[in-house]
C-alpha cells in the first residue's frame, strides 16, 4: 500500500503545480481587480465568472469522468479511439448548438431583462468561453484518465500564464475592463485548444461508436445532475446574497470564499484529479478496502491541517488579496467555509462506493438534496444575518452532503473508514482554527510565531489521542525512514502498479 500511496501523492503533487500557479495568478489578479473595480463591480465579476464555470461544467456532461471509466476494457469493451472520436463529436455538436442559441439571443435581444450593449457583448464572449472550455476539459480528461499528469499540468499552466498576462494588460490599459477580462479568458481557451489538438488527433479514429455514445449518455446524465447540484451547493449563495443584500456583500463574500479556496486549490483539487484513476485500478484487488480507508484518513489529515493553517492566517491573506479596505472584513467567513471544504474533500473518499460501482445517479441525488437545504437556509437566514449566515449554511450543507454520501455508498460498497480518527481530526482541527476569532491584537512577529506554534502543534495533539498506528510511527519517528519515504514519492519504481505490496 505504501507504493500505491506514493504513486497517488506523486500525481497529486504534479497536479498541485496547477494550483500553485493558479493561486500565484490570484495574487496578481485579485489585488488588481480590487484596485480597479469597486466592491460591487468585483462582486458582479465574481458572479459572472462563476456562471461561466457552471455552464461549462454542465455542457461537458460528465464526459471527462466517462473517459476514465472507458479505460477499463473489462467493463466497457469499446474501442478507445473510436469512442473518443464519438464523444468529442457529440461535445462539438452540443457546444455549437449552445453558442448558436446565445448568438441568437444577443443578436435579436431576447434577454428577459434589459441589459446594456457592453453586458450583451460579455454574454457573447462568455458563450464561446463555455463552449471551448467544455471541449478542452474533455481532452484534459483524457490526459487525466491516462495518468499523464505532467502533460496535463504543462498545458494548464501555459493557459494560466497567457490568461494572466492578457488580463493584466486589459485591466491596465483597456477602457472596458470587465469585457477585457473575459476576452482574455476566451483567447487563453483558444490557445489551449491549439495546444491540445495533437492529443486529440492521436486519440481518435474516424469511426462512429454508437454503443460507446449510449453508455456515455447514460453515465453522463447522472454525473451532470451531480454537477448541477454541486454548483448550486457551491455558488447559489452568491445569487441569493446579491438579491437580498446587494453586489457589495457579494464582493465581500466572494473574496472570503476565494481565500478559503486556497485549500481546494492546493490539496483537494489535485487529490480529486488523481483519486478516480488511481482507485479504479485497485478496485476489487487484494486489500482494496484497507487502501481506500487509509486514503480517507491520510487525505483528511492534510485537509484539516491546511484548514487550521489557512484559518489562522485568514486576516493576512484577505488583506494581501483585497487592496480595498472595505473588503478586509471578508476574513470572518474564511474559517467556516474552509471547514466546509474539509467535508467536501472527505466526501470525495466517501463517494467511492458509488463511483466504483457506477451508481452515479445517487451522487446527483445526494448533491441536489444538500444544495436544496443550502438554498432554503440561505433564503431564511441571509436577509437577517448576512454573509456569515451564508458561510454557516454552506458548512451545514457540506456536512449533510458528506453523511448522505457515506450512507448511500455503504449500500453499494462498504468501506471500513476509521470514523474515530476522522472525528478526532475534525474536533482538534476546529478547536485550533477557532482560536483566530479570540486571538487578541499582537505584534506582527509575535502573532506569526503564535500562529505557527499552533499549526505545528496539530500532529502532536493527535498523538495524544492515539491517532497514529505503530507502522506509521515507525516511519514518522525514524528520520532516515521518513526522508526515504518522502524522497521515494518522486522516484517511480518498477512495482508501482503491482498490488501485492506490504500493507501498513
Amino acid at each position: 500500500m505504501i507504493e500505491r500511496l506514493k504513486q497517488l501523492v506523486r500525481h497529486s503533487a504534479v497536479y498541485s503545480i496547477n494550483s500553485i500557479t493558479e493561486k500565484a495568478v490570484g495574487v496578481i489578479l485579485i489585488p488588481l481587480m480590487t484596485a480597479y473595480f469597486t466592491t460591487g463591480e468585483f462582486g458582479n465579476w465574481d458572479l459572472l465568472d462563476n456562471s461561466v464555470n457552471i455552464m461549462a461544467d454542465v455542457l461537458l456532461f460528465g464526459l471527462a469522468t466517462v473517459i476514465v471509466f472507458f479505460n477499463n476494457p473489462k467493463e466497457y469493451p469499446y474501442e478507445k479511439k473510436s469512442s473518443f472520436f464519438t464523444l468529442i463529436l457529440f461535445l462539438l455538436f452540443v457546444s455549437s448548438i449552445f453558442i448558436l442559441l446565445i448568438e441568437a439571443v444577443v443578436t435579436f435581444k431576447l434577454f428577459p431583462i434589459n441589459i446594456s450593449e457592453s453586458i450583451a457583448a460579455i454574454v457573447r464572449i462568455a458563450a464561446y468561453i463555455i463552449g471551448i472550455r467544455a471541449i478542452n476539459s474533455f481532452i484534459l480528461g483524457k490526459l487525466r484518465a491516462d495518468e499523464r499528469s505532467i502533460h496535463y499540468t504543462a498545458v494548464y499552466s501555459l493557459k494560466l500564464f497567457i490568461r494572466t498576462g492578457l488580463m493584466v494588460y486589459f485591466l491596465l490599459f483597456s477602457e472596458e475592463k470587465l469585457k477585457g477580462v473575459f476576452a482574455a479568458s476566451l483567447i487563453s481557451e483558444i490557445f489551449t485548444f491549439i495546444l491540445l489538438l495533437p492529443v486529440l488527433l492521436k486519440s481518435i479514429t474516424f469511426k462512429f461508436n454508437t454503443p460507446a455514445l449510449k453508455a456515455s449518455v447514460k453515465i453522463g446524465a447522472a454525473l451532470v445532475l451531480s454537477t448541477i447540484g454541486f454548483n448550486l451547493l457551491n455558488l447559489s449563495d452568491r445569487y441569493i446574497i446579491k438579491y437580498f443584500i446587494g453586489a457589495k456583500e457579494v464582493g465581500l463574500y466572494g473574496l472570503g470564499y476565494r481565500t478559503a479556496g486556497i485549500l481546494n486549490m492546493f490539496l483537494i483539487l489535485p487529490f480529486t484529479l488523481t483519486l478516480l484513476p488511481a482507485t479504479y485500478k485497485i478496485y476489487k484487488q487484494k486489500d482494496d478496502k484497507r487502501y481506500f480507508s487509509k486514503l480517507m484518513t491520510y487525505s483528511s489529515f492534510f485537509f484539516v491541517w491546511g484548514f487550521v493553517a489557512l484559518s489562522l492566517f485568514s486576516k493576512e491573506i484577505v488583506r494581501m488579496f483585497g487592496q480595498n479596505k472595505e473588503l478586509w472584513s471578508a476574513w470572518s467567513v474564511v474559517p467556516v467555509v474552509l471547514l466546509g471544504y474539509v467535508f467536501s474533500g472527505m466526501r470525495l473518499n466517501a463517494s467511492l462506493g458509488m463511483m466504483l460501482t457506477k451508481n452515479t445517479k445517487y451522487i446527483g441525488i445526494t448533491t441536489l438534496i444538500a444544495a436544496t437545504v443550502n438554498i432554503g437556509l440561505n433564503f431564511i437566514f441571509v436577509p437577517v444575518y448576512g454573509i456569515m449566515a451564508a458561510a454557516v449554511n454552506t458548512l451545514i450543507a457540506y456536512i449533510l452532503f458528506y453523511f448522505l454520501t457515506l450512507v448511500k455508498s455503504d449500500k453499494f460498497y462498504k468501506i471500513p473508514f476509521e470514523s474515530r480518527k476522522l472525528l478526532v481530526l475534525i474536533i482538534a482541527g476546529s478547536a485550533l482554527a477557532s482560536i483566530i476569532y479570540f486571538l487578541p491584537a499582537l505584534n506582527l512577529f509575535i502573532s506569526i510565531a503564535v500562529k505557527l506554534a499552533i499549526i505545528i502543534s496539530f500532529p502532536f495533539i493527535l498523538y495524544l489521542f492515539n491517532f497514529y498506528e505503530k507502522a506509521e510511527l515507525d516511519i514518522l519517528l525514524n528520520r532516515k525512514k521518513l526522508v526515504d519515504f518522502a524522497a521515494g514519492i518522486f522516484k517511480k519504481k518498477e512495482n508501482d502498479n503491482k498490488t501485492d505490496d506490504v500493507m501498513v
